[in-house]
Parts: C-alpha cells; structure tokens; sequence
C-alpha cells in the first residue's frame, strides 16, 4: 500500500515515507542536467507589475478567523460548546469601509487601504494534512512527492528574472532553521532551487540579527588568507566522492554560487545585511521578536536590490501558528509579534516610493477551525491535541484543527488594488470560501503575473516539461490588479 495517500495509516508512517520519497528526489537533482527554456523569446510573458517581492510566511496554519476574516465572536466560557466556538477575538475597523480584521492588528487595520485581502485561498488535503506537504504545494507549486526536485517559487524569480542587483543574492530566505527542528528533512525539500542549480538557491539566514556576520570573513581574516581559503574550498568541493553523482550543470552551478557569494562578501552592499546600522527608533518599530527584525532585514535587503525575500514566523512542530493546544493565547503573542512589524514595512516601502513595485504577500499552508479537520466531508485524521467538547481550560480555548477550505492571503503593492477585499467564506460553520475560490495554483499564477512572468513558463529538465504552474494551467486572477 502506498501509505502517502492513505489517510487512515499512521501518521509517523505517512510521514517516513513522505521524506524517503522527498530524499530520492533530491538525490536526483545533483544528477540532472541543464534545464532548457522553451519557447524563450517567443514566450509572451506579461508586463512586470512588481520587481521585488516579499513573501511573510505563517509558518504552522494560521488561522482565518483569527486574523483576516473574522466571524461571530465567541469569549472564553467555561463548560462552552467547542462547536460554537468561531473567532476567539472580536473584529475591529480598518482604513477601510466596511472591511474588518481581528482585534491584535490595530497596526495592520490602518494599512489595509494599501492592499488586497483575498479571504477565499483553498487548499486540497492531500490525504493526510501534514504540514511540510502543504508547505512544499505552496512554496513549489507542486503537491509532493514529485520525480524531480521542484524550485522554490523564489528560485523562479531568480532563474527567469535574475537578480535586481548583480552583487546581491536573488533569493534571501529569513527565520528558518533548517537543522535541529522537527521536520527540518522535509523543510529542506522545498527550500531549495531543486533542478536549476545552487547558484538560484536562497540564501538562508536564520537569525536576522546575525545576517551581518553571514557576509563578511571571520574575524582576524585578512583579504590574502581569505582568498587562499577559497581556492583550497573550490578545490575541496572537486574532489568531493559526490562529484561523481553531479552533472556537470550542477557542479557549474556550485561553483557560480560560491563566486556570487565571494563578490557580496567584498561588497558595500553587505551593509543592508546588519540591521543594527537601522536608526533606533526606526528598529524598535521592528523589534518584537525574530520574525519582526525578519521584516527589517527584508525591507533593507529589497532596498539593496534582492529579487526575492522569504520571512517566516518559522515552523516548528506544535508552535507558533502550529496552535493544537493554547491556541487564543498563542496566537494573541503572534499577534504582538507580527502587526506593528508588518505595517511598518509596508509604510517604510511605500515612503521610499518603493511599494508600488514590491508585492508583499502574506499567507500561510492553511486556516484552522475548532472542530473540523481538512473540509466538508474529508476523512483526514483528526490531530487536536485536545479532543473536547467543551471548553474546561483556557488552553481549549482555540482554534487547533487544519482547515484548508477557506483561508486568507493578504497582499500589498505590486500592481495590486488598494482596499480591496477579494472572495468570501461563509459567516457560520463550515467556514468555506463561497465566491471566488482561489487554488494555490491560480494564486501562484497571480504572484508570476505581477513579477511578470508567464504562468505558462516551461522547462524542459530531462527531457520532459516542467512548468511554473502545474502544467502551465494557472489562471492569474486578475480582477485584484489596479
């Protein structure tokens, strides 16, 4: 039986044989050849709305009810019905008529005059929800597991784009570890340039206040010693045992990553990485936590001419967004964390004259809902921690199973309308989009739009097709675009 569709097998199983499939497409990636662009020139791709984007990735579920789309508010009783239980905070007004959010993003209210909220973001299940596969469908496109290794969408921005500023990296990543976490295997699965090679891979800083300290050479290093170093790294990498399992388009590629890398590292451009050089009153507007000096960091990094930035509240199994227990409590502290941050980077771009051509996407795998795992009529798993009918304890208190029929995703800049709302869920149980519903794959053909690149952007990689939308079938939704 192939356990990976089944949703009843165990889910240590499912996921075991999630990451065994994920490491034979991996593997796979440093055997394959150079991708071939077809069509090239005569691929009509649209005109770029944007050059930079900024992806805020909630990393865990975050959930609709409790942040972009609030429904009937429900406070915390004790011996009161799960099943009545929608939003666990109140709404609030914003910049615009009519249009609410939830209490906690006072901040983001009075932005959201600048952007677009589409509330009806679905998602399949997938069988069994995990979330390292939702993840990998939405950075890539592309549902796991796949034969070849998929780009991450940042990749493809590099790839088909190329980089804003010769001497800065394409594609930053911000706020995730890729070691010691749970789920790190499967992470590194779509944090990656799969096929087309390191050199449009990201750049991975973990931890923003040591991003400085990633591009400049140990201390006590002089330009001689550093240069010597390099060489004996470029001569080490050739004789690597697992050059023989490299292409040659791969090992090229290798190599054009770690020269791109040796030129930022004697660049004044290397400045935009150390946040602390930020004026202090302009960083306490930023510092509430790692994802809010994330944000800093992505806003100087845009500043500096980088293409793409990924920062995320980081997933880590059972926290942040990842609310199966204590879920109102959790999310009111990322709420602390994520609202000043957030509009401040969106009024910092737009007061640099920089927002009109940087779209700024926040999203995240799915929603969540109190009692209702998957959708209408799935047979996934139920993973609530705490399986209750009523609330006894405030960590009940929450909204802790996955929900992928209706979810929001937030944008700003990038061509798209100002104060807009896109789509709807129903106002009571199940919360399902009821217009509009929009597919990860025809909201990845919106993003490419706004960069202005063709949903139907093709490459041939070992002699099949591969596209940046599943078979280049993505529809742009355009109705958001001013």
């Amino acid at each position: 039986m192939n356990t990976e569709f089944d949703p009843q097998a165990p889910k240590h199983i499912v996921r075991r044989d999630f990451i065994r499939q994920l490491a034979a497409a991996g593997t796979a990636a440093w055997m394959t050849g150079q991708p071939r662009l077809v069509r090239g020139a005569a691929l009509q791709h649209p005109e770029a709305k944007a050059d930079a984007c900024i992806l805020l990735w909630m990393a865990g579920g975050m959930a609709a009810p409790e942040t972009f789309d609030p429904k009937r508010y429900v406070p915390f009783e004790k011996g009161l019905e799960v099943s009545k239980m929608l939003s666990t905070f109140p709404a609030i007004d914003t910049a615009v008529d009519g249009v609410k959010i939830c209490e906690g993003l006072e901040n983001i209210a009075q932005v959201m005059d600048r952007g677009t909220l589409i509330r009806s973001a679905i998602q399949p299940d997938l069988g069994s929800i995990l979330h390292s596969r939702h993840q990998y469908h939405w950075h890539t496109g592309y549902v796991p597991p796949q034969t070849v290794a998929c780009p991450h969408i940042g990749s493809w921005m590099a790839k088909v784009l190329g980089p804003r500023n010769a001497v800065m990296p394409a594609f930053v990543n911000i706020g995730q570890r890729l070691e010691g976490v749970g789920e790190s295997e499967e992470l590194k699965a779509f944090t990656t340039a799969g096929f087309f090679g390191s050199e449009y891979g990201p750049m991975n800083l973990p931890y923003p206040e040591e991003a400085a300290t990633s591009v400049r050479p140990p201390k006590g290093m002089d330009a001689n010693r550093f240069a010597s170093r390099d060489k004996l790294f470029r001569k080490l990498v050739d004789q690597s045992p697992q050059r023989d399992y490299m292409s040659d388009h791969q090992q090229q590629s290798l190599i054009r990553s770690m020269d791109n890398a040796y030129r930022l590292l004697s660049s004044k451009e290397r400045e935009a990485f150390d946040i602390t050089l930020e004026p202090k009153e302009s960083y306490a507007k930023y510092d509430t936590g790692r994802f809010g000096r994330g944000c800093l960091l992505a806003r100087r990094l845009v500043e500096a001419g980088v293409r793409f930035v990924e920062v995320t509240t980081e997933y880590v199994p059972f926290f942040q967004w990842d609310t199966h227990k204590d879920g109102h409590t959790t999310v009111d502290g990322l709420h602390k964390e994520m609202d000043l941050p957030i509009a401040t980077l969106v009024k910092d771009l737009e007061e640099r004259g920089l927002l009109d051509r940087t779209l700024i996407i926040i999203a995240s795998e799915f929603s969540r809902d109190a009692i209702m795992e998957g959708k209408p009529g799935s047979n996934a798993n139920d993973q609530a921690t705490f399986k209750v009918e009523k609330l006894e304890e405030m960590k009940h208190y929450g909204l802790h199973r996955h929900f992928t029929a209706g979810t929001s995703v937030m944008m700003f800049g990038g061509g798209v309308k100002k104060g807009t709302v896109y789509g709807e869920t129903a106002d009571e149980r199940p919360l399902v989009a009821t217009k509009n519903p929009v597919s990860v794959m025809d909201l990845h053909a919106t993003i490419m739009t706004a960069m202005g690149i063709s949903p139907k952007t093709e490459y041939l990689i070992e002699g099949r097709p591969f596209y940046v939308t599943e078979d280049g079938k993505g529809k742009a939704v355009t109705d958001i675009f001013a």
